[in-house]
């Protein structure tokens, strides 16, 4: 776990570094808050997160980069009553690390349409991770604030879905 976050931690940091030679790049840093849906309703009840993205402008209208972050699902305590006899059982916070490619258009100024995609690293005990991929809808608050919500899912075994809103300060 460690050397996955060291390593996207340092992909960053060179991406940062690259940032004053290239035309328009953009650093952005951030923070979402989610409810979990579907199956990870069931297992979850609240999401924090940390997003960190590197983009590229290719055009006007495109930005290309790269994307990670941490997800925390703080795990749900269930009680089942039957018959008289009610059970407790407690889920584990779930973490993921991903690491996806990341793509951004701009059909005006203020509003932006995106999608990351790639693989999350689970980094909780006895959860792999899996296929990444999250749409992402955007305004601009101001020239380096972004407002956006979000739709995460990791697929493995199962689909753990997040919504979320949070937001991004550009560097």
């Amino acid at each position: 776990m460690k050397t996955i976050i060291t390593t996207s931690i340092f992909l960053f940091f060179v991406a940062f570094s690259t940032h004053s030679q290239v035309d328009r790049s953009n650093f952005k840093a951030g923070l979402n808050a989610g409810i979990p849906v579907g199956d990870a309703a069931n297992l979850s009840s609240f999401s924090l997160g940390l997003d960190l993205a590197c983009h590229w402008g290719v055009s006007e209208l495109l930005d290309v980069g790269v994307a990670t972050g941490f997800v925390n699902a703080f795990g749900e305590t269930i009680n089942e009553s039957q018959g008289g006899v009610t059970i407790s059982g407690e889920f584990e916070d779930f973490q993921f690390v991903p690491v996806a490619a990341s793509f951004r258009l701009y059909p005006t100024y203020q509003f932006k349409l995106g999608v990351d995609g790639g693989y999350a690293f689970g980094t909780t005990e006895g959860l792999e991770g899996g296929l990444y991929y999250r749409p992402v809808v955007g305004y601009n608050i101001t020239g380096n604030t972004e407002l956006n919500v979000s739709y995460m899912v990791v697929e493995d075994d199962f689909s753990f879905s997040i919504a979320s809103i949070g937001i991004l300060f550009l560097f």
